[in-house]
């Protein structure tokens, strides 16, 4: 009733996450009773989609499993007569995966400084991926939202998950790997990009392998990014899109070592800013022997670094030196 009274004029669709289906029913029965040209189009994620696959096969599905991510609306089995009103009135079904999710809900709170929780986001990542598809221009399309759901704690994990999408990953590194010059020279080709995450653990003398996580703000930048470090010699593969390594290859960085003596292991804390990683690198001297090093950008107010360090060319510990930071030696 509010949308229709509100907004008169013309409506192309209104959109609604779906969870058992009463929200998407009691809209779609009121709005196609007055303006049965507005279309009506649930959304719902690609890991509960129960509504998506009853509508399909024209009567309720049970799924085995569901996703939680978008716990508001995650149901095994949508109820008996808010299926057969959606059967009658639901124009199409739309599923979105997680990053879209936590997509929609930075969009919103950039927009308007409200936080949806990601039930509530799934309409507003429904109208973003139905305007890509159909390519939509001057077209009135109304989003349902909620956010009662959600905390500062789950805000956080969305965050992250969402920045990990954003990121091109896994850069190699060449002779002398061992050395901070080697970790500078890595990052120098990512210009004044955001560094969110910046992984290595010795292996191998000869060859680094090294896991970056890198802001991107274009479509296609992360690939562009990857040819310049192939000609600064850095051969690079692009990770944005693996799901294994978004989950699982960035927590892989690291172990034990066999290979490495005499490693001394510090943490560091210092003030969050843009540089501020190769500020901390820059202040290390080229010749200690980096066996370890774990950085990641949390969005927090201060940047954390785990640092493993086999000494100097004259057997002297480096960490310890940097001027400026707050270390914590762990592990002697």
């Amino acid at each position: 009733m509010e949308i229709l009274r509100d907004h008169p004029d013309p409506i192309h669709a209104i959109f609604c996450c779906v969870g058992g289906g009463g929200l998407i029913a009691g809209i779609a029965a009121y709005v196609k009773r007055l303006r049965p040209e507005i279309k009506i189009i649930g959304v719902e994620a690609v890991d509960a989609d129960a509504m998506t696959q009853s509508l399909a096969a024209g009567k309720r599905i049970t799924l085995e499993q569901v996703g939680l991510f978008a716990d508001g609306a995650a149901v095994k089995q949508v109820g008996v007569e808010t299926f057969r009103l959606c059967q009658e009135y639901v124009d199409e079904m739309i599923l979105v995966d997680n990053d879209a999710i936590c997509a929609a809900i930075k969009d919103v709170f950039e927009d308007t400084r409200s936080i949806l929780e990601p039930a509530g986001a799934l309409a507003v990542a429904g109208v973003k991926a139905y305007v890509k598809q159909h390519k939509l221009h001057g077209k009135t399309l109304i989003a349902i939202g909620s956010g009662a759901n959600m905390n500062f704690d789950r805000l956080a994990l969305r965050r992250r998950t969402r920045r990990a999408r954003r990121a091109a990953r896994g850069l190699a590194g060449r002779d002398d790997s061992r050395t901070t010059g080697r970790l500078q020279e890595i990052l120098q080709p990512a210009g004044n990009r955001n560094i969110t995450e910046f992984n290595y653990r010795f292996a191998d003398a000869k060859q680094a392998h090294i896991f970056v996580g890198v802001t991107t703000h274009q479509q296609g930048e992360s690939q562009r990014l990857v040819e310049m470090l192939g000609r600064h010699q850095l051969p690079a593969l692009d990770l944005t899109d693996n799901e294994m390594g978004k989950l699982h290859l960035r927590h892989l960085v690291g172990g034990h070592a066999p290979q490495v003596k005499n490693e001394q292991v510090y943490r560091f804390e210092f003030p969050e800013r843009p540089g501020a990683l190769m500020n901390f690198l820059e202040h290390m001297s080229a010749d200690w022997n980096i066996s370890l090093f774990h950085y990641r950008n949390h969005g927090a107010d201060y940047g954390r670094v785990l640092g493993g360090d086999t000494g100097a060319a004259g057997g002297k510990t480096g960490l310890q030196d940097l001027p400026g930071q707050a270390g914590l030696c762990l592990v002697g």
